[in-house]
């Protein structure tokens, strides 16, 4: 067999290279805006039409570039960054490789407008399947002005895989994240198909800039960390213990200016916060780590968010001391906050009231005759309601002892009450017995229900005691509920007293709405409410509608929303009703009354398995009448 060994055209080469540096529409936006970055600009501007799938346009009022240069950017391999392998190893800027602006171009439409500060005009370059096409004179301001058209135009394969453009967007708003966090100094915009998402103003220092991202409830539980050492230099912020959630949300390192992923690390993060923060939750993060440039190795990755480190088990304990220290000095006991509105203020006594204002001891007074042993220590009925209406004047009499009246009037013979010659107070009692029947409560159990620390629902049966786990059967019902649901039921909604908003971020908001229907379908009444916050109107039947409960409810429905796993076709429907329905039993009001437990072990025996949940716990056992008497 014969091999015939050809170089490929340039095209096809950077189409090649495309693939590893243009993964979606978020990559040109994370490479343009750090080109930005790196020109000098203080203010980026980032505006995207379908979720970078028709346009990206990044502007910055950075250096600018010559005519030359200008066209010569888009080569491969062109780059201002590196003249010799000495600047390979002291790499302090985001890009370098010169494989960015080929690639771009090897798979859209590119338009470069650009001008420095000391031009009268600018230049319009215009790329497309990496050839030029034309280059012209224009009037532009400093800086440079990209406009990426139909990204994967002649790669119809790479454009079909996309995702929809919730998701999308959703990553084109992670890399912006992450560029913002790097220079808070920067101002930057993003605008969405005309819609401003962000609008970052020049932050005053790092954790101004957390705030204006995501938000004050964030920012306001984070804890500044320090350390220096001969090795690395770690600064930044971490989250009280209190304040961890189910989901990764707001966890960035960053080294010499530069974000990147680091599993390692996170384990350091997470020893750090060993036993202060429940099984299944974690903290977020915003650590900044800075060493010596050539201690790191950032080249590593075509996309360049993994790096390696000379000196990576030196860090790791560095940074695991630096947490544990800031733990450490700070007090997370949950404050004591008294509610002191609309309580009277009790007065301040001065030191001669009681001279003043002497206390008289009340008189107590005794029943010689009463004996406790009559009727159990309760008097009858009937003297129980004559007691009552002792005080009150009987029918046809006034206060006073003057007829009123039908007997004032001069009909004495008592027809006018219905009866003739019975008391009044024995009418009383007579058609209070009749009134008794109609509030006569029907839907109490037949048989003796017990809640147990509102835990367990104790009651007999045949061959002994049914013990009920209630958490576990609640669990089984809303699984069984979600199932049918998902599968084209209706389900009920349980619309809340006073919506609910909850700060969610504009990544989490983009989740909610890539999900909107299935959450729908499923008893959710979730809308957007602006760019990071939902209002939750409704949660379905058996979910709890107070307020706290319901932002517990949303941390819980994020975790299980990012988790693409969950989200596989084969198991969705399962695994998502599963999920929902721990999230459902784990937040449901407290269980106390006979009348819900005996509802609830009617609903439980209504399913198709009663004894198990989907994960296979069991939710009920019987203990036999035999094993009881052994325990005695």
């Amino acid at each position: 067999m014969r091999m015939d060994i050809r170089i490929l055209p340039a095209n096809i080469a950077n189409m090649i290279a495309a693939g590893e540096v243009v993964q979606r529409p978020a990559s040109v936006v994370k490479e343009l805006m750090e080109n930005a970055v790196d020109a000098g600009a203080d203010h980026i501007s980032v505006l995207v039409k379908d979720a970078g799938k028709t346009l990206i346009q990044v502007i910055d009022n950075g250096c600018g570039m010559t005519p030359d240069d200008a066209v010569v950017c888009f080569e491969r391999h062109a780059t201002s960054k590196i003249a010799s392998k000495e600047d390979l190893m002291g790499i302090t800027t985001f890009g370098f490789r010169g494989e960015a602006l080929a690639s771009i171009a090897a798979v859209s439409e590119v338009t470069l407008r650009t001008r420095r500060s000391g031009d009268e005009l600018g230049c319009e370059v215009v790329f497309a399947d990496s050839g030029h096409v034309s280059t012209n004179e224009v009037a532009a301001p400093q800086g440079a002005n990209f406009a990426v058209r139909n990204l994967f135009y002649n790669v119809p394969a790479r454009r079909k895989f996309l995702k929809s453009d919730n998701v999308e967007f959703k990553h084109i708003v992670s890399e912006f994240t992450h560029v913002a966090l790097t220079r808070y100094g920067i101002e930057f915009d993003l605008v969405h198909n005309d819609r401003e998402i962000y609008v970052l103003k020049p932050a005053k220092s790092l954790k101004f800039r957390i705030q204006d991202m995501f938000g004050k409830s964030v920012a306001q539980n984070l804890v500044d960390i320090q350390a220096g050492t001969s090795v690395v230099k770690v600064f930044g912020y971490v989250a009280r213990p209190d304040s961890s959630t189910k989901t990764q949300n707001h966890q960035y390192f960053f080294i010499n200016g530069r974000y990147f992923r680091s599993p390692y690390f996170h384990k350091a993060v997470m020893r750090a916060y060993e036993k202060l923060v429940p099984e299944g939750c974690s903290p977020s993060y915003f650590i900044y780590l800075e060493t010596d440039p050539g201690a790191v190795d950032v080249n590593i990755s075509p996309t360049k968010t993994e790096v390696k480190f000379e000196d990576d088990s030196v860090i790791f304990q560095v940074l695991y001391a630096c947490i544990k220290e800031a733990l450490g000095k700070n007090s997370f006991g949950a404050a004591i906050d008294f509610d002191t509105e609309g309580v009277p203020e009790i007065p301040v006594f001065g030191r001669h009231f009681d001279d003043l204002y002497r206390a008289e001891e009340p008189d107590a007074r005794t029943d010689s005759g009463y004996n406790p042993f009559d009727n159990d220590g309760f008097p009858s009925e009937e003297q129980h309601y004559a007691n009552v209406i002792g005080d009150f004047p009987s029918p046809g009499s006034s206060r006073d002892g003057s007829l009123y009246g039908a007997e004032a009037a001069g009909d004495r013979s008592g027809e006018h009450y219905g009866r003739t010659s019975a008391p009044w107070t024995s009418e009383y009692v007579d058609r209070r017995d009749d009134y008794g029947k109609l509030f006569e409560d029907k839907t109490l159990p037949t048989k003796s229900v017990l809640v147990l620390q509102g835990k367990y629902i104790l009651t007999q049966v045949k061959s002994g005691l049914l013990a009920v786990n209630i958490r576990r059967a609640t669990e089984r019902i809303l699984f069984e509920k979600f199932l049918h649901a998902y599968s084209g039921s209706s389900h009920v909604t349980q619309t809340t007293l006073f919506p609910v908003s909850v700060q969610v971020g504009v990544e989490n908001v983009l989740l909610f709405q890539e999900h909107a229907d299935m959450l729908a379908s499923l008893g959710f009444d979730i809308s957007p409410f602006g760019n990071d916050t939902i209002v939750v109107n409704g949660v379905p039947e058996g979910y709890s509608a107070e307020p706290g409960k319901v932002q517990m409810m949303v941390t819980d429905l994020i975790a299980v929303l990012s988790d693409e796993k969950s989200l596989l076709p084969e198991t969705m429907a399962s695994s998502i009703a599963e999920r929902f329905a721990k999230i459902g039993a784990a937040g449901r009001d407290p269980l106390t009354s006979p009348v819900e437990a005996q509802r609830l072990i009617d609903s439980l025996f209504s399913c198709a398995n009663a004894e198990y949940t989907s994960s296979g716990q069991r939710t009920m056992i019987i203990l036999p009448v035999e094993e009881i008497d052994r325990k005695f």
